[in-house]
């Protein structure tokens, strides 16, 4: 689904990133809502994770391959606000490191990719936990038909983008159906990524799983032949829910999928280049304008190893990703504690003062 340069126009690309950077700079704020100080470090993860596992594709028909696109994952893990800004984030380090997906097309990307995946797949995932039993069980069955419907969403969006601005005269029909008909295949593995994903989170610590929050029903008891509520359960120490193993766990993961799972992923190209490549969409399309990085390609310049070359830049990745993300997390959750510091000390100040 990474669009290259030379498929949609300078205007369109313009305007769609004008668009992306609207969404991304409405993230920002509403991210300070969904972070503290555990989950911030866990988002830079998530988008570290989702960069390992776009590494693996995994074939889906007869010489076609897909990916995970990450929107729906994201946001159940961490909210949707962070997880446009984490699905942004990969985008950004893939497009300026490693050529995938043009510079030019960064909008695009970022509005299909990060924004489209997100908001639909949150906005299916909360309408069916509303609806579902509240059960660990409904959480991974809400996030798989999310993931489900998100990439062919995605799909749909990258055509509108392309019935606009496309660079090529080609029948737009056809290019919404090949498009929508390969990704409904791909949708079916990213759920897959995603229910498991969540699935093992939920399994060792529910209490980071964004999507999963308030979704508990209360404990009840039976006095006197009626069901009370029962009293609430006294307060976990900060120091006993600490983020510390899990997170060292998921870079491990991470570092082992992109550093030496990738090498097994299928070499045949994704649905959009597939599609690109029969419908004629990719008639002009433009050398990236970071052709020549040492990482281009998910390869290392020099290694003649491939085994060697794409795992070592996997783990690049990886690293330079999670240390990325991590800072544009941290900073957000500084800049929400610098903002409600001052109304914190000013009515301590109110308090000292009647006194």
């Amino acid at each position: 689904m990474h669009v290259p340069d030379g498929f949609i126009n300078a205007p369109v690309s313009l305007a769609t990133g004008v668009v992306a950077a609207g969404a991304v700079a409405v993230s920002l704020r509403g991210a300070r809502r969904e972070l503290d100080e555990r989950t911030a470090p866990l988002a830079g993860l998530v988008a570290a994770f989702i960069f390992a596992v776009q590494m693996l594709n995994f074939p889906v028909a007869a010489g076609t391959s897909g990916h995970l696109l990450g929107g729906a994952l994201a946001a159940i893990l961490v909210g949707p606000y962070t997880g446009v800004l984490c699905v942004s984030v990969v985008l950004l380090m893939q497009g300026v490191l490693f050529a995938d997906g043009g510079l030019t097309a960064l909008g695009v990307n970022i509005t299909v990719m990060a924004v489209v995946t997100t908001v639909v797949a949150y906005a299916v995932f909360r309408g069916l936990v509303k609806v579902l039993p509240k059960k660990r069980r409904s959480i991974t069955v809400s996030a798989f038909v999310a993931a489900v419907l998100s990439v062919p969403a995605a799909a749909a969006a990258f055509t509108l983008v392309y019935a606009v601005g496309g660079t090529t005269d080609v029948p737009i029909g056809q290019v919404l159906t090949a498009m929508v008909g390969v990704h409904v295949l791909i949708g079916i593995g990213e759920a897959a990524i995603t229910a498991l994903t969540v699935g093992a989170v939920i399994a060792v610590r529910p209490d980071l799983v964004y999507g999963a929050r308030g979704l508990t029903a209360p404990l009840k008891l039976r006095v006197n032949g009626e069901l009370v509520d029962a009293p609430a359960a006294e307060p976990v120490p900060a120091a006993a829910r600490s983020t510390r193993k899990v997170w060292l766990a998921g870079l491990a993961t991470s570092l082992v999928l992109a550093g030496f799972v990738s090498f097994y992923a299928s070499a045949n190209p994704d649905g959009l280049e597939k599609v690109a490549a029969d419908k004629g969409i990719d008639a002009k399309t433009e050398e990236h304008a970071t052709a020549d990085s040492p990482l281009a390609d998910y390869g290392i310049e020099g290694l003649t190893n491939a085994r060697i070359s794409g795992g070592l830049a996997g783990v690049i990745g990886v690293g330079v990703t999670v240390v990325a993300g991590t800072g544009v997390f941290w900073a957000v959750r500084r800049r929400r504690t610098s903002e409600t510091c001052p109304a914190s000390v000013r009515d301590a100040s109110d308090v000292a003062e009647n006194v």
